[in-house]
């Protein structure tokens, strides 16, 4: 089955090449180059690891779609509509569990680790993330949702998030009472002590709103993560967290603390 995001690439390379001419005739010493074409690189290569794990871990959803009570009737625009809902549900909570705790952090840091706030950004994907973050979406198979239909919505719910991913855009009026936008998402990747860890939505804005988690743009973000990455080695990019993580753990002498290495907030100082 192909993946929406996977059409969608060739729209995704055009609008970033786009945006970047946009934003060199606009300040050309501030463009970095390099940046741009990391994030691509590690763009396609997330694509091709995210099939290789997809093989594996879309047994899962299978097996849980066994066990539905219900299963949703797909020619019916209803269940299209509470199948967007549930999948940014869903997404939220993978999203605010990759913040929260250091072990789902070590693969959503990628994302995060640019300097830049671009449409390429979006693409800056972790090579490894398909090893885990299944596991949120499961109960959405419990529900009923047939696989070929979870592919499809997830798939637009990426799509939709790669346009927030811009400077170029302001505040949109009613629309950011309801949905995320550029301004929404440019705080979720600022490093200002009052942007860090909030706004986390997909396609809704809502959730944050509900759970506490929402913040307004009020002044210029600072981007990147807040012990700044300076490479621009897509390995290094993907690994970093780990050793880090690895290195704390080294540190501690109770077994308990090892552990608060791996599943305490990644702002736990050790």
């Amino acid at each position: 089955m192909l993946n929406p995001t996977v059409v969608a690439i060739p729209v995704f390379a055009l609008l970033i090449a786009v945006e970047a001419y946009l934003l060199i005739r606009e300040n050309r010493e501030n463009f970095d180059r390099k940046d741009t074409w990391s994030n691509i690189f590690i763009g396609f290569a997330s694509v091709a690891w995210g099939a290789l794990f997809g093989l594996v871990t879309s047994g899962f959803y299978l097996w849980a779609y066994e066990f539905a009570p219900y299963k949703m009737p797909m020619n019916a625009w209803w269940a299209w509509t509470i199948l967007l809902f549930v999948d940014d549900f869903a997404y939220y909570w993978f999203h605010r569990f990759s913040h929260e705790i250091r072990f789902f952090w070590n693969f959503h840091v990628v994302h995060h680790s640019s300097n830049q706030y671009n449409l390429s950004v979006a693409v800056r994907q972790s090579w490894f993330s398909g090893v885990v973050h299944w596991i949120f979406y499961v109960p959405v198979a419990f529900l009923g949702f047939p696989f070929w239909a979870f592919v499809m919505m997830h798939g637009l719910n990426l799509i939709y998030q790669f346009w927030i991913h811009t400077k170029l855009v302001g505040k949109l009026g009613f629309m950011e009472k309801v949905f995320n936008t550029p301004s929404h998402h440019r705080v979720h990747h600022g490093v200002n002590n009052q942007y860090l860890d909030k706004n986390y939505a997909g396609i809704f804005i809502i959730w944050d709103k509900m759970f506490g988690t929402f913040t307004e743009e009020t002044e210029t973000p600072r981007y990147g993560i807040v012990k700044p990455l300076t490479t621009y080695n897509p390995l290094w990019i993907n690994t970093h967290g780990w050793f880090e993580m690895f290195a704390a753990m080294k540190r501690q002498k109770t077994f308990r603390n090892k552990l608060r290495c791996i599943f305490g907030s990644p702002d736990m100082n050790f």
